[in-house]
């Protein structure tokens, strides 16, 4: 997924101009972290984060632990190495098949209604992590303000770490549980869960909220994303898709 995006089933993809591609499975045991206890000092959960990185990109596998103080979260990336963005330099653009094509700001999207979700995280992998709390901006508000023109039936988005890409059918992207996701576990999200902005996909498996979210196209058609392409499900519904029979979120 990006960090929560299923492993590939496949060999791994080929390279992209942000880094290698890397499927990845899910290990059950961590990469030591445990003996780290709760880190919070900014300048060692980067460092942190991007030894997780570099370990991925030497695994063909993505090798993945538990992020420190990330309350069941696990650290999954498709490329070995994405830039940190902030508000400095954060862009998001919405653009294809609408009447106002439009570029915002971190501080644009911070300006605009928010709404808050309180769900359950659910990776197809298996883990879940239970009442988790979104706070960002509607995707169909983005879509209203752009003019999606007649025809267009699909909404793709692409990311900033060069290699994710994700799609819902329209009428997916505009209920009102899909966000531009701002905020999550009541805090701005960081880098490691795709900050400072990303998609929150409430109803489906956690792959289809694309991290580190930089683009907003509003096509004809759904265009298979990322991990679609490897073998999951495009309608990506918990507990009815990927060969998954129970609701664990019912």
């Amino acid at each position: 997924m990006n960090p929560e995006q299923p492993e590939e089933p496949g060999k791994p993809a080929p390279p992209t101009q942000r880094g290698t591609p890397v499927g990845r499975r899910v290990l059950l045991g961590t990469i030591g972290l445990g003996a780290l206890g709760v880190v919070t000092a900014p300048t060692l959960q980067r460092a942190l984060e991007g030894f997780l990185g570099a370990a991925a990109g030497k695994d063909p596998t993505g090798l993945t632990g538990l992020l420190p103080n990330g309350g069941g979260f696990r650290y999954y990336s498709v490329t070995t190495s994405v830039p940190h963005k902030d508000a400095s330099n954060y862009r998001l653009t919405v653009g294809g098949l609408v009447d106002r094509p439009k570029t915002y700001s971190l501080d644009d999207l911070r300006a605009l209604p928010q709404t808050r979700l309180v769900k359950d995280v659910q990776c197809v992998t298996g883990w879940r992590v239970p009442d988790t709390p979104f706070e960002g901006v509607r995707l169909s508000d983005l879509l209203d303000a752009a003019g999606v023109r007649s025809g267009a039936g699909a909404v793709h988005f692409t990311c900033f770490d060069g290699a994710y890409t994700e799609s819902l059918t329209l009428d997916q992207a505009r209920r009102s549980d899909v966000l531009v996701a701002l905020r999550m576990q009541d805090k701005e999200i960081g880098h490691a869960h795709g900050g400072p902005v990303r998609l929150y996909v409430a109803p489906m498996y956690f792959y289809k909220s694309a991290k580190w979210l930089s683009g907003i196209t509003v096509t004809e058609h759904v265009e298979r994303g990322y991990w679609e392409h490897r073998g999951y499900d495009v309608d990506a519904w918990v507990g009815k898709s990927n060969g998954r029979d129970d609701d664990p979120t019912s």
